[in-house]
């Protein structure tokens, strides 16, 4: 059996389960909003789309270390090693960002003013992404 690829498919599938909670947890809270405010909905639907981002670097590291290991610069031991550890900071931050999201939606509902200062905090959140995927960059 071959495991050189798990580690690309661990990156990619934890980056990815943390994505999709990371945006259902955003989305109930702006679904639960825009059935009592009646305008700017696109804003709570777009605040609830920004986990997602984390997916991206999912794949990108996954194509990263899947060129790395076909190229015998990446062994397939550190490449499990890579993917789950970053895998797992890049998951909890969707999901964190996911939370932040939600309460963000519903400050911003009710005090539309606030908007701007919430997509800031779910910049600092986002950020961990960013880090953990440069982190990964300078390991592959």
């Amino acid at each position: 059996m071959n495991f050189e690829m798990l580690g690309p498919a661990i990156v990619l599938g934890l980056a990815c389960i943390g994505s999709a909670i990371g945006c259902g947890i955003a989305g109930m809270a702006s679904h639960g909003v825009m059935a009592r405010v009646d305008e700017n909905h696109g804003k709570f639907i777009g605040m609830s789309a920004l986990p997602s981002s984390q997916a991206i670097y999912g794949f990108v590291l996954m194509l990263l270390m899947k060129n790395a290991i076909e190229a015998k610069t990446l062994s397939a031991v550190n490449g499990i090693g890579i993917g789950l550890f970053i895998g797992l900071a890049i998951l909890l931050s969707s999901i964190f960002q996911g939370k932040c999201a939600a309460t963000g939606i519903i400050a911003s509902a009710k005090q539309p003013s606030i908007y701007g200062k919430c997509l800031a905090a779910l910049g600092i959140v986002e950020s961990f992404s960013l880090f953990a995927f440069v982190f990964a960059l300078l390991l592959i």
